[in-house]
């Protein structure tokens, strides 16, 4: 009898040992499924990540130039090597001019700040042996263009970045009911325009042309200094 009771006992314990084991078995494989689920290998990477070609262009594409022009109220750092009395923050003045220690006015529209370092070094060696002269443009102030007429905030706008007529327009906040849409007008100041006197080009565009119909190409590239005028309709109607 004691036989059999021990023999019973066995065999009862056979099934509870087995559940245990599948029970850990299932634990362990939900475990590893979780683990990998959320595994840093799983996940892209985020660091060191290589930008592709493509991003590197759309961003080139933004640059108003390639090679910055100083233009009027631009913000300029000049410094010049081991010398604190000529370094110094400036502003272009309207005349198209900054002011320095020693050498006086200097021009510096219509330069790059490479050209313009070059023309200071070279005003300074009458003063320094072998200066070295380094300038940063702090603030871009004179890429600006201009929107007027029935546009929801007429005004002056920092041009950053390349900008179409369209989004001028938006940036000054689009259309008013009573815009005449498809008489946009842009004036444009250009040396070898032979359209007006002065230089002034008179570019026309119309909307609907633009967006319903094959007139993309007036939907021009603005330029620094680019008057957008759109008028009301009831201009258009007057005689």
């Amino acid at each position: 009898m004691k036989i059999l009771a021990v023999l019973f006992a066995v065999m009862l314990s056979i099934p509870a040992f087995a559940a245990t084991s599948f029970s850990q078995s299932s634990n362990a494989s939900k475990k590893s499924i979780g683990e990998a689920a959320v595994s840093p290998m799983a996940a892209p990477l985020q660091t060191g990540e290589r930008v592709s070609p493509e991003k590197v262009a759309e961003k080139s594409s933004l640059i108003v130039t390639r090679d910055y022009i100083i233009g009027p109220e631009d913000t300029l750092e000049i410094t010049v090597w081991r010398n604190q009395d000529l370094s110094r923050q400036v502003q272009v003045r309207p005349d198209g001019r900054i002011s320095l220690p020693l050498i006086g006015d200097v021009t510096a529209v219509g330069k790059t700040p490479t050209q313009l370092t070059a023309e200071i070094s070279t005003k300074l060696k009458d003063f320094k042996e072998n200066p070295s002269v380094a300038i940063i443009v702090k603030e871009v102030n004179s890429y600006a263009i201009y929107v007027l007429g029935e546009v929801g905030r007429p005004g002056k706008y920092p041009l950053k970045t390349k900008t179409t007529l369209l989004q001028g327009i938006t940036i000054a906040g689009g259309f008013t009911p009573i815009a005449a849409r498809n008489r946009l007008v842009v004036f444009r100041f250009n040396d070898n325009s032979a359209n007006g006197s002065n230089g002034n080009e008179k570019l026309k565009a119309s909307y609907d042309d633009i967006v319903l119909r094959d007139g993309s190409q007036q939907n021009l590239e603005l330029k620094p200094g680019d008057t957008i005028v759109v008028p009301s309709e009831t201009m258009v109607l007057l005689p």
